[in-house]
């Protein structure tokens, strides 16, 4: 038996949590809460979209998840020029061997840091569909399976920035959890500074954690049970938004899905064998608010998808 596998076996999932928790917050300062959301997101399977204004720390915290993985990782920044072929690989002819060759776009990778996500066109955003979809893509007619472990973590800024294309509602959807960083305390903004005066902590990083270790992550994630109950209050969350106030178009049972994994991962982080009403609240909106496609008019009254979701978790009957 190797060292790795040693490792894994001797490791709890809670373990493995900490040691990737840790090892981000020697680069992210004040953003515990950004940290804990990412994670639950990685050890449920799902992918994330992080939304905030530039330099709030949002590729710093992506790259950070990824260094301290002993992965393959890839950049890809996203532009207005930027084609699917850039994303998704391309076929080469060798005039050796008379034949067309594959060479591998840096979705291939098992952690993929995508840049700016809602600068490119939607022709190239919806190249992304099928590999956070499925963990696969279609390229020249045949279907390319991706690896076991695959992590998209995209960021975007704020929609009506300049030079930026909306999402479609399908690949929303796709995404685990959106959310926000937001501005550190002025207590943590000095530190950062502090920290960086002759170089910048990223640099010295380094993996804390191996690919079979993320795998059983994972894994531990799934066997976190979850009662019958605690099922129907998901249901309950999600069917709700469908009959909201101000809400054209509401979540569909992917979000029950991911509200119950990632509910899962907060349970694993926390200790715990089971889920509890707490951990289905706690990201509830993280989790749910981008699905929601609102009514033009719901903006005039003042009411936001991120609203709406907390008032349905705040008036759904909570399970004893």
């Amino acid at each position: 038996m190797t060292n790795a596998n040693l490792a894994t076996n001797q490791l709890s999932g809670q373990e493995i949590y900490q040691r990737i928790y840790d090892n981000i917050q020697q680069v992210m300062k004040g953003q515990s809460t950004a940290m804990r959301n990412l994670l639950a997101a990685f050890a449920s399977g799902g992918h994330v979209l992080l939304e905030d204004y530039p330099g709030t720390g949002k590729t710093t915290l992506a790259k950070s998840l990824a260094l301290s993985i002993d992965a393959d990782f890839k950049r890809i920044q996203f532009t207005p020029d930027l084609l699917p072929s850039d994303i998704l690989g391309i076929s080469i002819f060798d005039q050796n061997e008379r034949s067309f060759r594959f060479h591998e776009g840096p979705i291939f990778a098992n952690i993929v840091l995508v840049d700016e996500i809602n600068r490119a066109s939607p022709r190239t955003q919806s190249a992304l569909l099928e590999a956070m979809a499925e963990s696969q893509v279609s390229i020249d007619g045949e279907i390319k399976k991706l690896n076991d472990l695959f992590f998209v973590i995209a960021t975007q800024n704020p929609i009506g920035s300049h030079g930026t294309y909306p999402l479609p509602e399908a690949q929303m959807d796709r995404f685990a959890l959106q959310f926000s960083l937001g501005y550190v305390s002025a207590e943590d903004e000095v530190d950062i500074l502090s920290q960086q005066l002759q170089k910048h902590p990223i640099d010295t990083i380094k993996p804390c954690i191996s690919i079979g270790e993320a795998i059983a992550l994972r894994q531990q994630v799934q066997k976190i049970r979850i009662s019958e109950e605690m099922k129907r209050y998901v249901v309950a969350i999600i069917n709700a938004t469908r009959s909201a106030s101000g809400v054209q178009l509401g979540a569909s049972p992917r979000g029950s899905l991911a509200l119950m994994k990632v509910a899962q991962a907060l349970a694993l982080f926390d200790g715990y064998e089971f889920v509890t009403p707490e951990h289905i609240q706690e990201l509830a909106v993280a989790v749910i608010a981008h699905r929601l496609v609102m009514e033009p008019q719901a903006s005039f009254s003042g009411i936001t998808a991120a609203g709406v979701v907390s008032e349905i978790v705040n008036s759904t009957a909570v399970p004893n």
